[in-house]
């Protein structure tokens, strides 16, 4: 399956040079962020009405959600989504290498407008939000005018600066959020991640802990491109509808929603349909340990889990001119400790040379 659009952060790291999760933090643990900058209005002289809050959708959606409503630690899932060796943490706004779009923190868009995303599957009565950028800001509980700051230095510095400028200003720029700034922006977007997460799943509340966790990073890391995954889709909808048909499997699946399925039989065949995909294989490691999630058994032992993922889900091989296609062997060593399988690759070259 090929996804249409890229990952951004990953896109960053792969412009860059450097190691990098997809959007993807330290949990904070708080239930409501802090509401946006309330507007006064004034009444009589010398007196003040209640402060107006701004109540939109995704305020709403923050305002309505409560740690009881999944059966994981939100506080968990930032720290996987800002995990510490994430070298793409960035407190200023800085080019998309793909499209130039501003993103900040750990891939946060910053002037993305509120997309449509109708609900394709009858059976789900759950919708989609995609709030603006601008809404997810106010969301998180910052001032609007700030959000204008940031957009217009970035704005100046790229009709001024090329991309060599770009990465090598990159991590020196001056923050424009703090680290808590970001990692709000962060727990919005995780929150938002949930909330679609009920719309791509019918039985997401009968899903385990683990297992909710993985369709929330799913939803984060790739947004409205999850929707390619339509065999994926299908699975953990079992039932008829449009899902089931763009997959191919009509004919095979019952009329109306089906019981969720928790043998291990069942979710290897949904595991299976995401090893195949194209995110799996450009992002490994990261696969790995979303796609074991989805083990019923993953709670009893989540190294083991990923251990059976790993097996199926081989390193890609690197085919580079004028040289033999890389093996699994290295392909694993460049994915899980890039660092180290660049010294060894120079040490190598260094005794090949002095062979020679």
């Amino acid at each position: 399956m090929r996804i249409q659009q890229p990952f951004t952060v990953a896109a960053l790291a792969l412009a860059l040079g450097i190691p990098a999760f997809a959007q993807s933090t330290s949990g904070t643990g708080v239930d409501t962020p802090a509401p946006p900058t309330p507007e006064v209005t004034s009444t009589h002289a010398g007196e003040q009405a209640a402060p107006a809050v701004i109540s939109t959708p995704a305020v709403k959606m923050l305002e309505d959600f409560r740690a009881s409503d999944v059966k994981f630690d939100l506080s968990e899932l930032l720290d996987i989504l800002r995990d510490h060796r994430h070298e793409g943490w960035v407190l200023a706004a800085y080019p998309d290498p793909k499209t130039s779009q501003p993103l900040i923190g750990a891939g946060f868009s910053l002037d993305l407008p509120a997309r449509a995303h109708p609900q394709p599957d009858p059976l789900n009565p759950h919708p989609f939000l995609e709030p603006s950028s601008a809404d997810l800001w106010q969301a998180a509980g910052f001032d609007p005018a700030r959000l204008d700051d940031i957009l217009s230095v970035f704005h100046e510095r790229r009709s001024e600066w090329s991309k060599r400028t770009w990465r090598r200003q990159l991590f020196s720029l001056p923050p424009q959020i703090s680290d808590e700034d970001a990692m709000q922006l962060v727990r919005v977007g995780a929150i938002q991640a949930i909330y679609n997460a009920r719309a791509y799943c019918r039985n997401f509340d009968e899903l385990t802990g683990p297992q909710q966790m993985a369709m929330a990073q799913l939803v984060y890391q790739m947004g409205v491109n999850l929707e390619h995954f339509s065999s994926f889709l299908a699975l953990v909808n079992p039932g008829a509808g449009p899902r089931a048909e763009a997959a191919g499997l009509t004919g095979t699946a019952q009329d109306g929603p089906v019981a969720l399925d928790q043998t291990s039989e069942y979710w290897t065949g949904v595991q299976k349909s995401l090893m195949t995909t194209q995110w799996a294989r450009l992002y490994r490691t990261r696969a790995i340990s979303v796609i074991a999630m989805l083990d019923p058994a993953y709670g009893d032992d989540p190294t083991a889990a990923e251990r059976r993922v790993g097996v199926v889900l081989r390193p890609a091989v690197v085919h580079r001119r004028g040289r033999p296609a890389a093996t699994t062997r290295e392909i694993a060593a460049t994915t899980t400790h890039r660092g180290h399988a660049h010294k060894a690759g120079r040490s190598t070259r260094t005794r090949s040379r002095k062979r020679a």
